[in-house]
């Protein structure tokens, strides 16, 4: 392949807001918008069957691939932390250390690694080769939440169950959500607001 379709094919990287090169301020900044961005989209409920739609995961995913692997990960884990010491910033307004004892346990501890998969893909190009590619890294990242969730889950229902009760019926949100996200992405890129391009 000629190098120049090499380039083409795959971007080096492709992560929008480019907070790696900003002062230590804006990333204190960035982390703090992004938290309250993560809060925001956990108490977004969109009726679906079988089971409402959060925007929890949309968000988790979107940060890895807007802020970067470090950062992303960062940020979720500051957004866990407020979850953690009891401020509602999760589903449904949800707080307080019970949460990461219980059945949701597996969930949220998967949130951090999905945004670092996300980001660290990011990195190196997958969001920014064309929409299938950016689709399927958003998914990758909402199936590593729904595994690890559903991992944590059936050591308490067993297996059959958590996957009925903790994958299967989100799926269909996780594929609406990760083409939301990638939809935003390549238009993104296509718009020009990229800090990259700046």
């Amino acid at each position: 392949m000629h190098p120049a379709a090499e380039t083409a094919v795959l971007p080096a990287s492709f992560v929008p807001l480019r907070l790696s090169d900003r002062p230590l301020a804006w990333k204190l900044l960035a982390v703090l918008l992004g938290t309250l961005f993560l809060a925001a989209s956990s108490w977004i409920e969109v009726p679906m069957l079988p089971v409402p739609m959060t925007m929890q995961t949309f968000a988790i995913t979107l940060v890895g691939a807007t802020y970067g692997w470090r950062l992303g990960t960062l940020t979720v884990l500051a957004w866990l932390g407020q979850a953690m010491v009891g401020l509602p910033v999760l589903a449904g307004g949800a707080g307080g250390p019970q949460h990461f004892m219980g059945p949701t346990a597996g969930y949220l501890a998967a949130f951090p690694v999905a945004a670092l998969l996300v980001g660290w893909l990011a990195e190196r190009g997958w969001t920014g080769r064309g929409i299938a590619a950016s689709f399927g890294t958003m998914l990758l990242g909402n199936f590593v939440i729904l595994l690890l969730g559903a991992a944590w889950l059936s050591g308490l229902i067993g297996v059959d169950a958590a996957l009925h009760a903790g994958v299967l019926p989100f799926l269909p949100g996780a594929f609406l959500k990760a083409g939301l996200a990638a939809a935003l992405l390549v238009a993104w890129r296509r718009t020009g607001r990229s800090a990259v391009d700046q």
